[in-house]
């Protein structure tokens, strides 16, 4: 038997097709692109990303027709983007994606009125721009005739669920995502709902990640090359998909996203809330093992520093690998220094992420000499990146959600040199898996649950092959710990700089 996940993302949508083993059988992809209409708009043409989740399920399950067709199919999504839905089915409107900032004052105004704490309590979310509700109500005041004649509202999850012919269903965790979800109760909050003239009737039917959405028709797993009654599982928000990708499993591990954003996202085994979480923006949701729940820590600033290192700084570097061969990244990662930089960096390139939610960047560089050298600059970077992540695993311990240990995914993740910073910041061992598409693999392991009976952890211990552990160095580690805590007060003391300005 074989078992497929789909990622739907903001850049492309991938298709990878897994074996009993977790081996991959068959990929494909298929790229689309954002459509920025203003300054600040960000979208993307649902009808294109529909029809190009298609095709990859039809590439890669026709690829595996023969031998080992595919039995179940899971969906992981991007968050928080919907689309209008007409009564025939048709689109109405593209999809805002996350960092599409239109809905901001809006957002904030009826967050106000509504109550931040009692939003907070309810959807375990604090209001910003990038969730569903404030782009719902942006929809409502400025496009009043898309409102009255949307049939439903809809994230890309259920969209693809419509184009199987399925009744489309939401997953509790991209539900959650919405901030119009009872992460307690899970259902759509009528609290919510009623604030906002919205009737449930016009969302989707919530299921717990790995419940059954239905089973495909003959006619569509002929096309796509899918073993007869194969079913279609509820999913997730792509984050706790790829964590359950990763072996996230049980409380006191998470998975450490190393790619453009550096986020990090753990299990925990009841609803967390707190002062300090609201306050520091760390948001409570369902995971994809049912009865469990997550959160998202991310930085904006990731992956994307180093790239920034690469196109800026690195020419050296990059012309030795032309001129010599060889990966430039190599080059530049191996300039850095063995033990800590000496520089304290406030990370803030762009704008932040948790804990700040901070839309304008305040960004420094402390310690600088002329004897410092572009491989201290480099490592100052990332220990910043590190310090900033460490900044949110210490106001989840501090509220009750301990992480003990930390599994990496992304591009970053594939160098021990770069793991091996977070590991002496955050002073956790880190595990490196064998996994390049978490996301699939994750929704893939829910549909082989749902189809057969066997446990996710039983499951995940048979797919996830650890490759390195990579544990903290205890000198450098005490050296990040003392610096820490300078690190802790260096934003709030130049915000109180910029304010008086």
């Amino acid at each position: 038997m074989s078992w497929m996940g789909i990622d739907i993302g903001t850049s492309g949508c991938k298709a990878v097709v897994f074996g009993d083993q977790g081996q991959v059988l068959a990929e494909a992809h298929r790229s689309y692109a954002t459509l920025v209409p203003r300054e600040g708009w960000a979208e993307l043409d649902s009808a294109a990303v529909i029809e190009a989740c298609y095709a990859v399920l039809a590439e890669a399950g026709q690829a595996c027709r023969q031998h080992d067709p595919v039995r179940g199919l899971g969906v992981s999504s991007q968050g928080e983007a919907f689309t209008a839905v007409g009564p025939k089915g048709e689109f109405l409107t593209n999809a805002m994606v996350s960092f599409d900032t239109r809905a901001t004052a809006v957002g904030a105004r009826w967050s106000a009125e509504f109550g931040s704490r009692r939003l907070y309590e309810i959807t375990g979310h604090t209001c910003h721009p990038m969730f569903t509700l404030p782009k719902l109500l942006w929809t409502r005041d400025n496009l009043p005739e898309v409102w009255e004649r949307a049939a439903a509202f809809n994230c890309f999850e259920e969209l693809l669920h419509r184009r199987l012919g399925l009744e489309p269903a939401i997953s509790h965790p991209l539900a959650g995502r919405t901030m119009l979800f009872d992460v307690r109760k899970h259902e759509w909050s009528p609290e919510i709902l009623g604030a906002l003239g919205l009737s449930p009737d016009r969302l989707a039917r919530p299921l717990p990640a790995g419940g059954i959405v239905g089973e495909l028709a003959a006619s569509v797993t002929a096309e796509l090359g899918f073993a007869p009654g194969a079913i279609v599982v509820a999913g997730g928000h792509d984050q706790p998909c790829g964590a359950l990708g990763a072996g996230v499993t049980a409380p006191g591990r998470a998975m450490y996203g190393m790619g453009t954003v550096e986020c990090i996202c753990p299990a925990f085994a009841a609803p967390a809330f707190s002062d300090e979480l609201f306050a520091g923006n760390l948001c409570t949701y369902d995971f994809t093992i049912a009865g469990m729940y997550t959160t998202v820590a991310f930085s904006l600033t990731g992956g994307n520093l180093l790239r920034w290192y690469h196109d800026t700084w690195a020419g050296d570097e990059r012309r030795a690998a032309e001129e010599g061969g060889g990966n430039p990244y190599d080059r530049i990662v191996g300039s850095m220094p063995e033990g800590p930089s000496g520089l304290t960096v406030l990370p803030h390139f762009t704008p932040t992420g948790t804990p700040h939610f901070d839309p304008s960047p305040l960004s420094a560089v402390l310690g600088m000499t002329l004897e410092t050298s572009r491989g201290q600059f480099l490592k100052g970077l990332l220990e910043g990146v590190s310090f900033e992540m460490k900044l949110n695993v210490e106001m989840l311990a501090e509220s009750g959600v301990r992480i003990d240990e930390f599994v990496a995914t992304g591009g970053s993740a594939r160098r021990a040199e770069l793991v091996q910073i977070r590991a002496d910041v955050l002073n956790r061992p880190i595990t490196s898996v064998a996994v390049t598409e978490a996301g699939c693999l994750g929704v893939a392991m829910l549909a082989c649950a749902a189809a057969t009976g066997a446990a996710l952890p039983d499951i995940s211990a048979r797919w996830v092959q650890p490759v390195q552990v990579i544990e903290p160095d205890p000198e450098r580690a005490t050296r990040y710990a003392e610096q820490f805590a300078f690190y802790r007060s260096l934003y709030p003391a130049l915000r109180q700089l910029r304010s008086a300005q």
